[in-house]
């Protein structure tokens, strides 16, 4: 047998960071902590105020922690605009109900604020910024 003169195609991974090292993409585990708030969060205020109370979590998120980093007001204010809209759009599902279309709207924007917020949670505990599909910049 011949000795393998090439290297492997791919590299192995780089090791997991050790305990008590801060994750990719944030300074420290508490920038971490609040930017899951903001969109895990969202995600449960559209649970629980059926659609339309998904907008408080992101925005605790950006006044407690967002003058003082930077990714965790990017993830608070994506999360806060995403939420907004959601939520306008549930009140009008809400307030159209009595001709039957407002549930269907009611149903698809909590299921809308659901979804894409556990879809951003689950990048940013990766350390990744998500951009969501429908967004009106409303807060800068």
């Amino acid at each position: 047998m011949t000795p393998m003169t090439e290297p492997p195609l791919n590299p192995p991974p780089p090791p997991p960071p050790g305990p008590g090292l801060p994750p990719a993409g944030y300074a420290n585990n508490d920038e971490k902590t609040w930017a899951l708030v903001a969109h895990f969060g969202g995600a449960a205020g559209a649970l629980i105020g059926t659609g339309c109370a998904g907008w408080i979590a992101p925005l605790i998120a950006l006044l407690a922690k967002g003058n003082e980093s930077p990714a965790v007001r990017q993830h608070a204010v994506a999360a806060l605009n995403f939420q907004i809209l959601v939520s306008i759009v549930g009140i009008i599902g809400w307030i159209t109900t009595c001709i039957l279309i407002g549930f269907v709207i009611w149903l698809a924007a909590m299921a809308v604020g659901i979804i894409f917020g556990v879809l951003a949670g689950l990048k940013a505990n990766e350390g990744q910024f998500y951009k969501y599909p429908i967004s009106v910049p409303l807060v800068k």
